[in-house]
């Protein structure tokens, strides 16, 4: 700054300050005033001042099903180590997927591929219209993908891990799910006699963060926020006794962002060397006031049995409640002492033996004042080994579900099949005056229906049904119609997939799960598995056109 320049510290006048302002304002409303001259000036095309234009419907069409199936077992870290005579996996597990397809209208759906979770191979396909395919020696988790045609595709797929000796035995099979943002599981334990593994599995194509919650029989367990990260086209093994170590009872929320996964807890227990059964926990319907658990399947048991089945219930929220449990049974509502009134403390996880009822198939159903979770473990007696003091057992998860919905199950490759369907009514009672119906399709290799059989049953009660009787005619479901004559029976061949569908608009609904049972000479081993839902049509989207949009 050179010596002449001079600095006025006073700053502008009152009158210059406002001579700035008004040209300001001036300018302002010279620039309104040539936007509302444009606006008055735009026209509309020819015929359309002032019209509406109705809308047009457009219709979504059906996305691409997708299922994620576990992988092999995880076998215990100590195999091959100390004495040969307690090895505990004296044999390896044998693990398969079974993949099927139903087209009820033929109507070229249903084509899809079979492949590892990266996408990196096609294992195997499915052909459009039905079809079905085994897939043996899984050495992972596996991807099954279906395309629509006009409907959503429907299309199930199991996996099954077959073991007959050691610390793992058992069939731990269950059905392949679509992948979740949100999951609730309800089964496992982490004391010194159980092993409970959570596995992510992720089929997207980007990363998923994953954020838990648990619970045990004092409470909610107290974790560190850490979050786990899951790559695209990888799997991710939480060892759940690491963070919440010594739960005799065990509920597990998985949360997921960025993407999808599919998520179970690979359960197994021991009693001494003896093995206490070995299962997938999958994940249940979300917190309600009502769960339904389907396949209840028991076997005579006395009351007060520790090894009898069991009835899982959680108060995830913070107030607790008073739940009731209704049984029902083939021949209606089953009393089980005590459960008309069992109370619930939020946050502990609590199980209602079972003990004492009648051999059967059953349909657990929860009703509470609060949100609640439901799940069901069953048992199967087997022999005393030669290096055993007391019976192995053998033990199967199952899950609460949706009631009403269709769905397609696929029977595990080897195992025989048990449809167990239960009729819950909508009203506070579950076992109200009422008829569920619907019709049950049995597929078989290559996707071909062998039989179709019409399901009619009364409210308040569970039926049971084999699958190859079906198949063969020799198991009805339903007493022949005179008006229509005898069903015939089906043309003899291997079940691989039931497809329910359910009649829609009674009160009364249809719920079900598939017993898959392989038969040993130490004793049954079997999983229960719940059917893949059918996606719902998206409704059509009304779709306005824009008149300014138009072109003369």
């Amino acid at each position: 700054m050179s010596g002449g320049d001079v600095i006025d510290a006073t700053g502008p006048t009152r009158t210059q300050v406002w001579l700035g302002r008004t040209a300001r304002a001036a300018s302002g409303l010279a620039v309104l005033g040539l936007t509302a001259a444009i606006v008055a000036g735009a026209r509309l095309p020819d015929g359309t001042a002032g019209a509406t234009v109705p809308p047009a419907q457009i219709s979504v069409p059906p996305s691409v099903s997708t299922l994620v199936c576990a992988g092999p077992l995880i076998q215990p870290d100590d195999t091959g180590r100390g004495d040969s005579a307690f090895d505990p996996t004296p044999v390896d597990p044998v693990t398969t997927v079974t993949a099927v397809t139903s087209v009820p209208e033929d109507d070229g759906s249903s084509a899809g591929v079979v492949g590892p979770l990266d996408r990196s191979a096609t294992t195997t396909t499915l052909d459009a219209g039905g079809d079905s395919a085994v897939v043996p020696g899984v050495a992972g988790p596996l991807v099954v993908r279906a395309e629509p045609g006009a409907a959503p595709a429907r299309v199930a797929a199991a996996s099954a891990g077959l073991v007959t000796a050691g610390d793992l035995r058992g069939l731990s099979a269950a059905s392949c799910q679509q992948p979740t943002a949100d999951a609730w599981l309800l089964g496992g334990a982490t004391d010194l006699s159980s092993t409970a593994q959570l596995v992510l599995d992720n089929a997207g194509s980007t990363p998923a963060e994953i954020t838990l919650e648990l619970w045990g029989p004092s409470g909610p367990v107290d974790l560190t926020g850490e979050r786990y990260l899951v790559a695209p086209g990888a799997s991710r093994v939480v060892v759940l006794g690491g963070i919440a170590a010594e739960q005799r009872r065990l509920a597990v929320h998985v949360a997921a962002t960025g993407g999808r996964v599919g998520v179970h807890v690979q359960d197994s227990a021991i009693d001494g060397f003896t093995p206490a059964g070995t299962d997938l926990v999958v994940p249940g319907a979300a917190p309600a006031r009502r769960q339904v658990v389907p396949g209840v399947s028991v076997s005579a048991s006395a009351v007060g049995d520790v090894t009898a089945a069991a009835l899982r219930l959680l108060v995830p929220g913070s107030v607790g409640t008073t739940a009731r449990v209704t049984l029902l049974g083939p021949g209606g509502v089953t009393e089980l002492p005590g459960a008309d009134e069992v109370v619930l403390v939020a946050g502990e996880v609590t199980d209602v033996p079972l003990g004492g009822l009648p051999a059967g198939a059953y349909t657990a159903v929860v009703d509470a004042g609060e949100p609640v979770l439901a799940s069901a473990v069953v048992t199967r007696p087997g022999s005393v080994g030669e290096l055993d003091d007391v019976p192995s057992v053998e033990r199967a998860w199952a899950a609460s579900t949706a009631v009403g919905r269709s769905g397609v199950v696929a029977v595990p490759a080897g195992a025989l099949g048990t449809l167990v369907v239960g009729a819950v009514s909508g009203d506070a009672d579950p076992s109200a005056d009422g008829v569920a119906t619907g019709s049950v399709r049995l597929l078989g290799a290559d996707g071909v229906v062998l039989a179709e059989r019409p399901l009619r049953l009364d409210a308040g009660t569970t039926g049971a049904w084999s699958v190859d009787d079906l198949a063969s005619g020799t198991g009805g479901i339903v007493a022949p119609d005179p008006a229509v004559g005898p069903v015939p029976p089906a043309t003899l061949a291997e079940v691989v997939g039931v497809d329910l569908v359910t009649d829609e608009g009674s009160s009364v609904a249809l719920v079900w799960a598939l017993v898959a049972a392989v038969d040993q000479p130490d004793g049954m081993l079997f999983s229960v598995l719940d059917p893949v839902p059918v996606p719902r049509l998206t409704a059509d989207v009304a779709v306005r056109e824009d008149p300014r949009l138009g072109t003369r």
